[in-house]
């Protein structure tokens, strides 16, 4: 019951994906939520992510993404028991993924970069799934900073004593 027979491999464990998306029926708003790749290997990150977006979506065809902001990626990959296509272009907005089911229906994610400070991702990611957030990519960016920068100041503020007792000469 509560222990693992020891003859039995170790189970490999599979990190928790990094997504927030908006309710099903929330307002659009540019992006549909947010995704937090753990590395910029888009063929090796990519997978988990449709196998969760393809709950909304169904068969998923297609991935379009930047192709500046990420590891080089194949052309193709299997995911699902099918084939998806990964076009990576200059121009589709930098931080932005679009994944494209088979019957046309698209989410648009934004991308927050791998390797962000992890409160500052959690705040984008949270702004970007509110329901009537019809925040750009960009802006939302720049909400995770703001609220970094607020928390990193009260951190600061607080490690130095905050307005804790005052000195009298």
């Amino acid at each position: 019951m509560g222990h693992r027979d020891a003859r039995q491999p170790h189970a490999r464990r599979i990190p928790t994906l990094r997504l927030r998306l908006k309710p099903r029926r929330a307002a659009r708003g540019f992006v549909d939520g947010a995704w937090w790749p753990r590395s910029p290997d888009l063929a090796t990150e990519v997978p988990g992510l449709l196998a969760v977006l393809g709950i909304r979506l169904g068969r998923i065809d297609r991935v379009v993404y930047n192709i500046n902001g990420w590891a080089k990626a194949p052309a193709r990959i299997r995911s699902g028991g099918h084939e998806v296509r990964l076009d990576g272009y200059p121009f589709q907005p930098v931080n932005t993924l679009y994944v494209v089911g088979a019957n046309r229906k698209r989410m648009a994610l934004l991308v927050v970069p791998p390797y962000t400070e992890p409160d500052y991702a959690h705040a984008t990611m949270m702004t970007a799934a509110k329901p009537n957030s019809a925040t750009t990519a960009d802006d939302l960016l720049m909400v995770g900073v703001r609220e970094a920068f607020q928390l990193a100041a009260q951190n600061r503020w607080d490690s130095e004593g905050g307005a804790g007792k005052v000195r009298r000469p």
